[in-house]
């Protein structure tokens, strides 16, 4: 076949646009190829393209005042039956508008992998957080376990008389969820300034209006690329929600491990003038050295817990009895095995425990400014 035939086959039955979406892909791939064998380029790709992308995105969606994310995914089914009508459409026309038509699909899904790419993938391979904080990770004791806990609850102790709580139960955030996220905006504002790794971004916090139901698969929070939205589960306690809000916004400034976005989640909290905010991540941050303390030790564990102020107690236990409802379902079960395979597929070897794995960064910050 020469050469202006096969430009002529490849017109006939190659859309354009597909055309650019292949090539695109492919760029991609070189990229992310690069990215696996130079932590350097993966640095600088993540902080100044792949920054660009994620803004980009975020800009494009920001205006609109509901999660895009969401309706995508909420229309799956509709989608599904509708390329399924169209593919059949396709196929009575004949073979050249069948394989178009499958061109076409091949070309989005081709998209879909450049965008992950150039948004999100190349951030996996860059430096981990505790080389960007200039901290030393190393195995914790249960005694730097206990002393950083206790200083999680001193912290915290500080700002308990300016948060208010229901009687005998769980914390109430004074202000909305837009007002939260302008504060939020604010703490990255002057974390940035200390980091160079973090961009300035203005977004907005996406309120998912089905929270209820995905409560139910145990995931507070989510972070779309293809959207650019952070978007926040609004069923969860309150005391949840600013360092929730926080991870996600996390993850869209390119701090795509778990643990590391759950540890910038936190510096944002405590970087906050607001007293809720921070409680919000002295708690939280708590709760996982807690977990920790009570795998390694449990008389340690006790004794820690036994220190704290009783509205912090009344705030995990009304936690347990708001997640009882959810605790054990088929959705939750489902949910943590496909997020399990992703963070594993993106390098994170712990899966969904890498989460909790934000307590090593914890401590290695704690003894790093004591």
């Amino acid at each position: 076949m020469d050469m202006e035939k096969l430009k002529k086959t490849i017109k006939e039955y190659c859309p354009a646009a597909s055309f650019v979406f292949f090539a695109f892909a492919l760029v991609s791939l070189v990229i992310w190829i690069v990215s696996e064998f130079s932590e350097p380029f993966s640095n600088f790709f993540n902080r100044y393209v792949s920054s660009f992308f994620r803004g980009m995105m975020a800009m494009l969606t920001n205006f609109i005042p509901f999660s895009v994310a969401e309706c995508i995914i909420i229309s799956l089914p509709v989608l599904f039956v509708i390329v399924i009508v169209l593919c059949v459409r396709a196929t009575k026309k004949g073979n050249r508008a069948a394989t178009r038509y499958i061109v076409s699909l091949a070309s989005i899904a081709a998209l879909m992998y450049g965008m992950f790419v150039m948004t999100t993938a190349v951030a996996y391979n860059s430096s981990t957080l505790d080389k960007k904080l200039g901290l030393e990770q190393k195995k914790v004791s249960v005694d730097e376990l206990k002393e950083t806990a206790e200083y999680m609850i001193e912290k915290m102790n500080e700002d308990l008389d300016d948060v208010k709580f229901r009687y005998a139960g769980s914390s109430v955030m004074p202000y909305s969820v837009s007002e939260m996220n302008d504060k939020l905006l604010e703490a990255y504002d002057k974390l940035s300034e200390k980091y160079d790794f973090i961009p300035r971004l203005w977004s907005r916090i996406k309120q998912v209006s089905l929270s209820e139901a995905m409560t139910y698969t145990h995931m507070s929070g989510m972070y779309t690329y293809y959207t650019g939205e952070a978007n926040l589960n609004v069923n969860f306690p309150d005391y949840n929600l600013p360092y929730t809000a926080a991870h996600e916004l996390a993850h869209q400034r390119g701090v795509l491990p778990e643990n590391e976005a759950n540890f910038v989640a936190f510096l944002v909290c405590a970087e906050s003038d607001d007293p809720y905010i921070r409680y919000s991540g002295y708690m939280n941050m708590y709760e996982y050295l807690n977990s920790a303390l009570y795998s390694a030790d449990y008389d340690t564990f006790a004794e820690v817990y036994g220190s704290l102020d009783r509205r912090a107690i009344y705030e995990m236990r009304a936690y347990n009895k708001f997640f009882e409802k959810y605790r054990d379902n088929v959705a939750a079960t489902v949910s943590s095995t496909l997020n399990d395979n992703y963070l594993k597929a993106q390098g994170q070897t712990a899966g969904e425990k890498s989460y909790g794995m934000v307590v090593d960064l914890a401590v290695a910050y704690y003894y790093a400014n004591k």
